[in-house]
């Protein structure tokens, strides 16, 4: 099935042999056997490359289910022994600064050399579907005040506003503080419509009586100040990751709204990696 899951993720023999550590004739002679028992191809062969068959999209999320409960055990039976391996996987959004999370990877990976961490970056409420099913161990997130991770077990890390970023040559940018009336005359650059760090801005303008103006929607904060430094438009972000970036001005929000940072995990289950990691950022897996 590991071999079979290379196969699928790589889309050639040749590359899932390189992955497995094995020759190729040796990865294709396990995978026909393997559809010989099955009673089906699971991928289409050509010159150019290989792709999964409808057979092959029906197995495929069974083998990674069964390569995910094998090694979960194997890292339970190594706890078990005071040992911590297997794999942490870690969700992160782009604006987390509640927890430094490089140097948190790396003094884990110098403590537990045996785990193999992986890092994805995406947008909050993905986040959460991704812990719920099992893809991710632990994710950061931010959230609106009004609103809680559902169906996770979560802990609250931080609290922040958000503050208005605009270009240095802005009419604004010499304001100590503008308020949202004043910045719904002005052109938006946010995250897209429907994420958790648009709605952030979108409530405090909605409960304020205020429309604006998102010309430019885009999923980085890094591409945010990129578009924000030529003067295309502004921006709010978290005050505490505006200190990050370059070319642009901050400036307070006098009823600015803010955001919670958390940082969630499985309800029912942890691989002994993740619980490892909860408790070097003194977070116990009974907090919820």
């Amino acid at each position: 099935m590991r071999y079979v899951v290379a196969v699928a993720e790589t889309n050639s023999f040749t590359r899932a042999a390189e992955r497995c550590l094995v020759v190729q004739s040796a990865l294709s002679h396990q995978v026909a056997r393997l559809e010989r028992e099955l009673g089906a191809r699971l991928f289409e062969r050509t010159s150019r490359r290989v792709r999964l068959t409808p057979a092959g999209e029906a197995f495929l999320p069974a083998a990674r289910q069964c390569l995910d409960a094998a090694e979960r055990a194997a890292a339970e039976v190594a706890a078990a022994v005071g040992e911590v391996r297997g794999r942490l996987a870690v969700g992160v959004i782009s604006t987390v600064t509640a927890v430094d999370i490089p140097s948190a990877l790396r003094d884990f990976r110098e403590r537990y050399p045996q785990v193999r961490i992986s890092l994805r970056v995406a947008a909050s409420d993905d986040l959460v579907e991704q812990v719920k099913e099992g893809a991710i161990d632990v994710a950061f997130l931010g959230l609106p005040t009004t609103a809680r991770p559902q169906g996770v077990a979560a802990h609250e890390l931080a609290r922040d506003r958000l503050v208005a970023v605009v270009a240095p040559d802005h009419p604004l940018a010499g304001e100590s503080e503008v308020d949202l009336r004043r910045l719904s005359c002005e052109v938006f650059v946010d995250l897209p419509a429907g994420t958790a760090g648009r709605a952030q801005s979108d409530l405090a303008f909605e409960a304020a009586g205020l429309d604006r103006d998102v010309a430019f929607e885009v999923t980085s904060a890094h591409f945010i100040a990129r578009l924000v430094g030529p003067g295309l438009g502004v921006a709010m972000l978290p005050s505490a990751y505006v200190p990050h970036l370059a070319g642009v001005v901050t400036i307070e929000v006098a009823d600015a709204p803010a955001r919670v940072e958390y940082v969630i995990w499985s309800r029912f289950s942890r691989t002994p990696a993740a619980t490892a990691f909860l408790a070097a950022l003194d977070i116990t897996a009974t907090d919820a």
